[in-house]
């Protein structure tokens, strides 16, 4: 199988139609159409499925976009590492960052990183901190930072821890429940949890970390937006980082409760896979959020 044919076929599936992935590979149609076609002759099976609104993949097609989407990425990545290897700064740089990162490490790692790198471009991503490992395990970051899981698989990811955190609980100004004092209190309350599901969540380990029976989610979210709007326009009760709970454009809508328990502690650290680790694009960002960290602790 030739490089460029698995990248047509790649750029194929990703845009969903075939000139626009011939714009992406800088080729004419007729020409990523024959790669295409070369390929499903080599491998003897049909990878797209054409229609007059665009193409989409085959089960065989997906089955090999996977395996070509990584396999590209993989070469990508050498070519840019070898590269930096050799002194010469450039290229792209992908981070994903949960929104507490975004306020507080990231501007100034970026203004840092992008003194010192010039011709390194950078590709920021929110993202919350349950859709961040899959992120890295699909390719499309190189680094994520966020709250470190305590479920990492051994070898898989280099960490490095870059400051404690706090999540603190949170209702919405006039709520009732503002008056508790312990978790017990907010058992029967109408809980918000960021999670894949209401089987995990940090809302759910803070319960478990003081024997507490977990309560069922009332609703579930995936971004910080959402989080914020049932919160202080609702009956809910929810986890959020102390500095934006406390952040003048969230403090006016919310109250941050004082309980027996005390908040959630965790770290936020800097996750990258143990193969895209010695990237020389990545190792030197971590250091510049070493440094902010340094500032943002002192």
């Amino acid at each position: 199988m030739k490089l460029n044919a698995l990248q047509a076929l790649v750029a194929a599936i990703d845009e969903g139609s075939l000139r626009a992935a011939a714009r992406r590979v800088g080729v004419t149609q007729p020409a990523l159409s024959k790669m295409v076609r070369e390929l499903e002759r080599e491998l003897g099976a049909p990878l797209l499925e054409r229609s007059t609104t665009g193409v989409t993949p085959t089960a065989q097609g997906r089955i090999l976009h996977a395996r070509a989407k990584a396999a590209v990425w993989e070469l990508d990545e050498a070519v840019q590492q070898i590269g930096q290897m050799g002194g010469r700064m450039v290229g792209q740089l992908a981070v994903g960052a949960v929104p507490l990162a975004l306020l507080l490490l990231v501007p100034e790692a970026v203004r840092t990183y992008s003194r010192a790198f010039p011709a390194m471009m950078l590709q920021l991503r929110e993202e919350l901190y349950i859709g961040q490992l899959e992120l890295l395990r699909q390719r499309q970051v190189d680094l994520v930072v966020g709250p470190i899981p305590e479920d990492l698989a051994p070898g898989e990811c280099h960490v490095e821890p870059l400051m404690p955190i706090e999540m603190a609980v949170v209702v919405g100004r006039g709520n009732p429940k503002a008056r508790a004092r312990s978790l017990r209190d907010l058992q029967d309350s109408r809980w918000v949890y960021t999670s894949l599901s209401g089987q995990s969540g940090y809302a759910k380990l803070l319960f478990e970390r003081h024997g507490l029976q977990p309560p069922a989610p009332a609703a579930i979210v995936n971004s910080t937006l959402g989080l914020l709007s049932l919160i202080s326009h609702g009956d809910c009760v929810g986890l959020m980082p102390l500095p934006i709970a406390t952040h003048p454009a969230a403090a006016p809508f919310m109250q941050v409760l004082k309980l027996r328990e005390g908040p959630l502690p965790l770290a936020l650290g800097a996750i990258a896979l143990s193969t895209v680790a010695v990237k020389p694009a990545v190792r030197h960002f971590i250091t510049h959020l070493h440094r902010a960290a340094a500032q943002v602790t002192a």
